[in-house]
């Protein structure tokens, strides 16, 4: 038996498709094409994979004279690999599906939250105030502090809902049954044009929500103003909100298929910028309240956001390029 009949054999032994080997060696199908209609034969390093993959020895693979299988001592390719059947897939998308939407209030919760805040801090400064300094500061806080009791449980539900998955979101091995790529890729496919409609919007929505607040604050009347500012946020935060609806939907279809961010390649990248992420958005959150505090200037302090919205792509891009740096050495 030569060697094409053999990668043949095993391929189908463990149900996958020629997609799905070529996946697994990161090839082409049409590589696998070649390899199994013996236009080609695989280099060193692919047997080797191939040879792990199937759990079969070099020997096997590499002589013709050799029928039967022979075994590695290592029996972990079938033990410890999670495999992921069609119903589970499936049950996984939709799940994420709806936590995506609870996800998406939770944070439009928490961008949110200042709001009432801002708007009677600023009418508390007006000469015919309605409402005094100590009146604002006690409900603002009130408010900030029930939309983040409102907020946190949600985040912890959407966390124990995700704990059957987290194999997934960690460098633990799985495999996707037979069909299942296919299936999966074909759902992608079908979101990708709602996936890129909801980003536009979400992109307009974001920068445009300053509009009103740039155009009334040459109006000079604060209470025009506090109140722009507040629609600012709310809008701000629809945009985010529907970032994260389709951001967790299509992410739950790569991390299925280890594309974009999911792949292999992407790995380090993400961990990085994961990172600095967390860091970067902390800080940023943390020089706005100390201006906005010991200035009390919130009409201007939303800016710290605005010019972090766009470095923020730098820092990405920053990030990239140290992940790559360090994986070349």
């Amino acid at each position: 038996m030569i060697l094409a009949d053999k990668i043949i054999r095993l391929r189908k032994k463990k149900g996958w498709s020629q997609e799905e080997l070529a996946d697994k060696v990161n090839v082409s199908r049409q590589a696998v094409s070649k390899w199994e209609g013996a236009q080609t034969i695989p280099d060193l390093d692919k047997i080797l994979q191939l040879s792990a993959l199937f759990g079969v020895t070099t020997d096997y693979l590499l002589k013709d004279e050799i029928e039967d299988e022979e075994l590695t001592n290592d029996a972990s390719f079938d033990t410890t690999v999670k495999r992921i059947s069609i119903e589970e897939a499936n049950t996984y998308i939709e799940e994420r599906k709806k936590v995506s939407w609870l996800i998406a209030l939770a944070t439009f919760l928490w961008i949110v939250s200042p709001v009432t805040l801002i708007v009677l801090s600023m009418l508390s400064e007006l000469a015919d105030a309605i409402v005094t300094e100590t009146t604002a500061n006690a409900v603002g806080f009130a408010v900030i502090f029930a939309f983040a009791l409102c907020a946190i449980p949600i985040h912890i539900y959407c966390g124990f809902k995700n704990q059957p998955y987290e194999f997934l979101d960690k460098n633990i091995p799985f495999e996707l049954e037979y069909g299942v790529r296919g299936i999966v890729t074909e759902k992608q496919n079908a979101f990708k044009k709602i996936y890129i409609t909801c980003n536009i919007i979400a992109t307009c929505l974001c920068i445009f929500s300053a509009v009103p607040l740039v155009l009334l604050s040459f109006s000079g009347n604060e209470i025009l103003v506090s109140v722009a500012l507040g629609v600012l946020m709310i809008i701000a935060g629809i945009g985010v909100g529907m970032f994260i609806v389709v951001g967790v939907r299509n992410a739950s279809m790569q991390k299925l298929l280890r594309e974009g961010e999911f792949s292999e390649k992407e790995k380090k990248r993400t961990g990085i910028k994961e990172v600095v992420c967390g860091c970067y958005w902390c800080v940023l959150t943390a020089i706005y309240l100390a201006w906005s505090f010991l200035t009390n200037h919130w009409h201007i302090s939303w800016l710290v956001f605005a010019i972090g919205g766009v470095l923020f792509p730098i820092v990405m891009c920053i990030c990239n390029l140290i992940a790559d740096k360090q994986k070349k050495d």
